[in-house]
């Protein structure tokens, strides 16, 4: 475990747990679009906080998993629009923000012996 650089805003990437980011990137990044009907900035939300989580993924258990979990978060948001058609726009977010959370968690997040 790495300690904290005081000179950094951002806490050592390997002590961050990244299911509450993908939590706040997927829920906050449509909320934000939703809210301000303004979509560019759900975007960004989504984006800095896949930013975010893919420092740890990397730091935390390397470009395999990095790009798998990418992956996973990528293809939830893409795939929330059509499941949006047939379930409704929340039901859809909250629907894949689980299953990406729960990879974060699983691959990145629980300890590992």
């Amino acid at each position: 475990m790495t300690e904290k650089n005081d000179t950094s805003l951002l806490p050592a990437a390997d002590t961050v747990d990244t299911a509450p980011v993908v939590i706040a990137g997927l829920i906050g990044g449509f909320a934000a679009a939703r809210v301000t009907k303004v979509r560019a900035l759900g975007g960004v939300v989504l984006g800095a906080a896949g930013v975010y989580a893919g420092r740890t993924w990397a730091a935390k258990r390397g470009a395999g998993t990095t790009a798998a979990l990418s992956a996973v978060y990528l293809l939830g948001f893409g795939l929330s629009h059509p499941l949006a058609k047939k379930i409704g726009a929340w039901p859809a977010v909250l629907t894949v923000t689980g299953v990406a959370s729960g990879a974060a968690w699983a691959l990145s997040d629980r300890p590992h012996a």
